[in-house]
């Protein structure tokens, strides 16, 4: 059940695109807006490509965690809920598990109540906050979570709407430092060096719509997963990744993609 009613969302401005609603739109989802469907349209054919690889690897992964006996996750830049959602995924497999998402876009609030609600057995929780003020997503996320037990911390398709100057980096080891040894960080970003036209061609249709984007070479996302230890097959594309269970079909894709578990004090 979740644990807790979700405050009145404040309005949402349907004046400018967001990236969660245009998100939405090229996952061929119903809760976006005229503004965002103006993006999704001038975005090349591949960026449907890449919204569905991104959740394609989610499942996977989050599947897999579940299956290791991870039974919280912490979910940041959820977007708006498209089942299955990652606690009905996880939830399967562990009834109990306990979910907290996460996302600054008031829209996603406004969906969250009715699809975001858990088995009986386990719990989800909904914060309105952003990324990039960790410590209050800590903060709330601590009422339902217990950070001394592993934690599987979801950053999916978001810190590339972090340019460098909004410090990603430390954002992401300030986050992953909260978390217990044997948690996972599972992330996903888009690259700037698979596809450098189509990267270019992206962030510049994003920028006009008053949305910066920061797209990072393979080097620059594996700085994300520093100190920790990569999972195999390692990063890779998001279609490359998957573990126990046949191989996706091979595509093309410009998303990075990886999982790495925090090691125990002392380990290499």
């Amino acid at each position: 059940m979740p644990t807790g009613t979700p405050p009145t969302p404040p309005r949402t401005d349907t004046s400018r695109a967001q990236p969660a609603r245009v998100y939405d739109w090229l996952l061929g989802g119903k809760d976006n807006y005229p503004v965002d469907e103006a993006v999704g349209r001038k975005l090349p054919p591949q960026a449907k490509d890449a919204a569905r690889q991104n959740r394609a690897f989610m499942h996977r992964a989050a599947a897999w965690l579940a299956d290791q006996g991870v039974d919280q996750f912490l979910d940041i830049g959820t977007g708006i809920p498209t089942e299955p959602n990652l606690h009905q995924i996880v939830q399967r497999v562990v009834p109990e598990a306990r979910i907290v998402y996460v996302d600054n876009d008031p829209i996603v609030l406004r969906h969250a109540e009715a699809p975001l609600v858990s088995s009986p057995e386990g719990s989800t929780d909904y914060v309105q906050a952003d990324v990039r003020d960790p410590a209050a997503i800590l903060r709330h996320a601590r009422d339902v979570l217990d950070f001394s037990r592993p934690v599987a911390l979801s950053l999916i398709a978001l810190l590339h709407f972090l340019p460098d100057d909004q410090d990603p980096q430390g954002i992401v080891r300030e986050l992953v430092d909260a978390l217990a040894p044997g948690s996972h960080l599972v992330l996903s970003h888009a690259a700037s060096d698979l596809h450098a036209d189509l990267a270019r061609q992206v962030t510049e249709e994003y920028a006009r719509a008053g949305i910066r984007l920061g797209f990072r070479t393979r080097a620059e996302v594996a700085r994300f997963f520093d100190g920790l230890d990569l999972v195999e097959p390692g990063l890779v594309t998001a279609p490359e990744w998957f573990r126990d269970e046949p191989a996706p079909p091979a595509e093309d894709s410009g998303i990075y993609a990886g999982v790495a578990r925090v090691p125990a004090g002392g380990e290499s």
